[in-house]
């Protein structure tokens, strides 16, 4: 049978932008590690490529969105489009986000350009504008048919056909940097040319993929696709006759669904750590939430959440009659064993319902918890996440950060840093100079304005540090770290600048 490959370029920024509810014409990019990992045709049209830094990128566009990389945030868009190719043809085989395969359906719809132009259509419809469609004998064929296939349009390589396609194809489909690097440097420029070559000597000498291509070129190396199982219906829904217009009565009547929504899930081994919850009023959309838990979410906690929706939803008149309908729709799903309690126990449920509370009543960023990152100073080390969510586009913390504080990491820092005091042995204070002498030994100092002075017990460093130097906008004073530890035990961070004693941080 042949296979259809449907194509969404650039899917990184398309799920980006949905999900931020930005129009698609503009020019948005995704990064990674400070470098292009994917741009639209809008930033392609300023000369923005992949690989590039950001500072030259923005320098090319300087209106360029900018957006990090979440790949959790792809597969979730891409699942909307794979329910819709599972529609029309069962069967459907997930490459990667944005590139999906499956039998061509040809034959039902009246031949292979119909129905390319069918599941074209069936994606405009869903807001995918930019859709492409090939169809060849077997999947790697398939796939640089589609890649060439002009916008919502098909690209069909006849039966037997894909050997000459093929031929006249760059060295560039291999996806292989390297392995295009010495092909290129022996002289070929094709896949015709590749094909050219012994099959024996591509595998020894230029790898796997190599050596599968080359017998797609012959007519061989054709694969059976991994066709995915439709994943479950978790959506659990009641309708209410006659209509509700009470939120302790609607919550009531709702308790067995959400029991049956966590059962449900129990049965698969899997639990729920996001839900939205809809709520219909006289056949219309009255009110829907999207709800995180930072571990997973029970039938109470289901129903704390709709109490609360319902009862903000009412006092701000957004439900102007009675209930018909309420919907939960699991977001995210996972397997219940990275949510199993710690050998000690996890955190009290009672703390969680309060701050998903909090949470309702002041919105999702007004409680935020501390997570570690890769950085210089405890203040760059330290972001803040909302309670519930997943920390993303976090600084590596297995990179080499020269200049960063020697372990263990303070246990406090101090948003403002607090204004200090070092003084030698005669009551002067102690400075810095510039090829990093000090002036005297430190021998009493304050950690703060509200702090007493006492003498120091201990210290060490200084530590230089000179951050962002090859920025000329962001680049920071040096700066000299030391830790001291008073004579009450306790232990402080304090930096001094070249003109100020500050205190950082504290180790409790």
């Amino acid at each position: 049978m042949r296979t259809l490959v449907v194509w969404c370029p650039d899917w990184p920024v398309v799920a980006a932008l949905a999900e931020r509810d930005l129009p698609t014409h503009l020019p948005a990019a995704v990064f990674v590690a400070n470098a292009v990992h994917s741009c639209n045709g809008a930033a392609r049209g300023f000369g923005i490529r992949r690989g590039m830094r950001r500072r030259d990128a923005q320098s090319r566009c300087p209106e360029l969105v900018l957006l990090d990389e979440v790949p959790e945030r792809e597969v979730r868009a891409f699942e909307r489009v794979l329910a819709a190719l599972e529609e029309l043809r069962p069967g459907v085989a997930p490459l990667r986000p944005g590139l999906a395969a499956l039998r061509s359906p040809g034959r039902f719809y009246g031949g292979e350009p119909e129905a390319g132009a069918v599941i074209a259509e069936c994606l405009v419809g869903l807001g995918i504008r930019d859709v492409r469609i090939g169809v060849a004998d077997e999947l790697f064929t398939a796939e640089q048919a589609a890649r060439r296939a002009a916008v919502q349009e098909t690209l069909v390589i006849p039966e037997g056909g894909s050997a000459t396609f093929l031929r006249t194809l760059p060295l560039d489909v291999l996806d292989e940097p390297e392995t295009v690097s010495l092909l290129r440097r022996l002289g070929l420029t094709s896949l015709g040319d590749l094909a050219g070559l012994p099959a024996a000597t591509v595998r020894a000498r230029f790898g796997e993929r190599a050596a599968w291509v080359h017998r797609v070129v012959h007519g061989g190396g054709a694969r059976p696709l991994a066709a995915r199982t439709p994943p479950p219906e978790l959506t659990c829904e009641i309708d209410f006759e006659p209509a509700l217009d009470s939120a302790e009565t609607v919550c009531f009547s709702a308790r067995q669904t959400a029991e049956r929504f966590v059962a449900q899930l129990g049965q698969r081994q899997l639990v729920c750590t996001e839900v939205v919850i809809t709520v219909e009023a006289d056949g219309a959309l009255a009110s829907e939430r999207r709800w995180l838990h930072p571990r997973w979410f029970s039938a109470i906690d289901l129903i704390d959440r709709l109490h609360w929706q319902l009862v903000g939803s009412l006092r701000v008149g957004d439900i102007r009659a009675a209930i018909t309908r309420v919907r939960l729709t699991p977001e995210t799903v996972v397997s219940e064993a990275d949510h199993a309690d710690g050998l000690w126990g996890g955190t009290d449920a009672r703390v969680e319902r309060g701050v998903a509370r909090v949470q309702g009543m002041l919105g999702q960023e007004a409680v935020v918890a501390p997570v570690l990152q890769g950085g210089r100073s405890p203040a760059d080390r330290q972001a803040l996440v909302p309670w519930g969510e997943r920390s993303v586009g976090l600084r590596s913390r297995g990179l080499p950060w020269p200049g960063s504080i020697p372990a263990p990491a303070p246990a406090r820092v101090f948003p403002t840093p607090w204004e200090a005091g070092v003084l030698d042995s005669a009551g002067r204070s102690v400075t810095v100079l510039d090829r990093g002498a000090m002036t005297g030994e430190p021998a009493r100092f304050r950690p703060g304005a509200g702090e007493q002075w006492q003498p120091v017990a201990a210290w060490a460093g200084p530590w230089p540090v000179d951050e962002r130097w090859w920025e000329p906008g962001e680049a920071r004073r040096p700066m000299l770290r030391f830790q001291m530890v008073g004579v009450d035990g306790r232990a402080w961070l304090v930096t001094f600048d070249g003109t100020a004693w500050v205190t950082e941080a504290a180790y409790d």
